[in-house]
């Protein structure tokens, strides 16, 4: 996540793989929040699409930039792409046992409640680190956050409307990691802060 999500000041080994895996997550969170939020009807049909994507794009492509962050030496990122690949890759493993009839009908909405709730409270404690990185990722985990929220206690209740709620503001956590990711690139090509950021939220008090 550029210059600003670095935890250490060291000259990077590879390029930097933030708009990489904000990128994936982006993709794969709109493609899914829009078939939750039944977006022009896409809820009325299959969302095997959403399986493809979750393994290669927003599982694969997103873990993989957490591994470059480790090179990088940059523990957010390692710790947030990684832990979202992770997120999307047994997503879409789920979502292919489900296609192909292998998880009881009655069992999936409970499953996904305890599944989005684990991640949740992830992206919980992350949320608070990210105040220290810039306002734009903040933004991602506080989206984020939102639209676990919603999804979880959806699942539970088997509540359509709640579910429907979680898909719209995933929407909206896709279009703030589509910025954050688009910014990162455009500020590396140029070398210096062209699109907004921000500040961190949180910053240390020096002590006079």
């Amino acid at each position: 996540m550029a210059q600003e999500m670095r935890t250490v000041a060291a000259q990077p080994v590879v390029a930097d793989p933030g708009p990489l895996g904000l990128a994936a997550f982006a993709l794969t969170t709109f493609v899914l929040s829009a078939h939750n939020a039944n977006l022009f009807g896409f809820g009325d049909h299959g969302n095997a699409i959403v399986i493809g994507l979750a393994i290669f794009y927003g599982g694969l492509a997103q873990f993989m930039a957490g591994m470059w962050a480790f090179r990088n030496r940059n523990t957010f990122a390692a710790t947030a792409f990684s832990t979202y690949g992770g997120f999307w890759l047994a997503l879409g493993t789920y979502l292919a046992f489900a296609l192909f009839g292998k998880i009881k009908a009655d069992d999936v909405l409970v499953s996904l409640g305890w599944f989005v709730l684990a991640f949740a409270i992830f992206n919980t404690y992350m949320m608070f680190c990210a105040t220290r990185i810039n306002t734009a990722v903040f933004g991602v985990f506080l989206t984020l956050e939102i639209t676990e929220i919603l999804l979880f206690l959806g699942f539970f209740a088997g509540n359509t409307q709640l579910i429907q709620a979680g898909g719209y503001m995933g929407i909206i956590t896709a279009g703030v990691a589509w910025y954050t990711s688009g910014a990162d690139v455009i500020n590396s090509l140029a070398g210096r802060t062209l699109a907004w950021v921000g500040a961190p939220v949180w910053k240390e008090t020096r002590r006079k």
